[in-house]
């Protein structure tokens, strides 16, 4: 699995502590970080919460990446933003609990943590937890486990909906403030990172646009 890191601009200067918890826990299980940054306080790239929910959208629809950890100060923001998107279910996760039960009940394809509310002594292992109960199972396998059955139906049912109820990301993205976009889609490595790992011809094609 390739997971994308994307840090918000007021969380940025924890970056390399998400991101070293993060590769402490996946990397032995076989799966691969991208960072996205930003990656430091003093990144000229800067990325809003809103401009994470457009970044997660573009790897998540286009095969870039499989999933998205992100974030900003409670949260909140990253994950309304992200989840205004097509392709994209994203939950907010606090604590290990949260990880495993949006894992194994939503079976979603990103998380978005708050790094500032709570992120106190030990914020560096309570993120390592959370990963760990993030991924230490097969996702979408149900809690409590008997419960799998009607978990995994409304997963689907929550599927189709948002087919009907979400354009294409092909569509949405050149209605956007093209500013916003460009911002987005401007990390330091961006380029490098996504038009290596994307699968979508049409996806990369509207970013190449977009970002003229």
């Amino acid at each position: 699995m390739k997971i994308a890191l994307i840090t918000e601009n007021s969380q940025a200067a924890k970056n390399a502590v998400i991101e070293n918890a993060l590769k402490k826990v996946v990397e032995p299980m076989g799966h691969e970080v991208v960072n996205y940054g930003m990656y430091s306080a003093e990144d000229p790239n800067s990325l809003t919460y809103v401009q994470i929910g457009i970044l997660a959208a573009v790897l998540l629809n286009s095969g870039a990446a499989d999933y998205v950890i992100t974030g900003c100060g409670t949260g909140e923001g990253a994950m309304l933003a992200c989840n205004s998107f097509p392709g994209v279910i994203c939950g907010h996760v606090e604590d290990p609990l949260d990880a495993y039960t949006f894992a194994q009940i939503n079976d979603g394809n990103a998380i978005a943590i708050p790094f500032a509310k709570g992120f106190g002594w030990g914020g560096d292992l309570n993120l390592e937890y959370i990963f760990e109960k993030l991924y230490c199972e097969p996702s979408g396998g149900g809690y409590p486990k008997e419960r799998a059955v009607p978990e995994q139906r409304n997963k689907k049912i929550l599927d189709e909906v948002k087919k009907v109820t979400y354009r294409p990301l092909t569509d949405i993205l050149p209605e956007l403030d093209r500013e916003l976009v460009k911002g987005a889609l401007s990390g330091e490595h961006f380029d490098e990172y996504f038009f290596k790992d994307c699968k979508d011809e049409a996806i990369a094609a509207c970013v190449k646009e977009l970002k003229k």
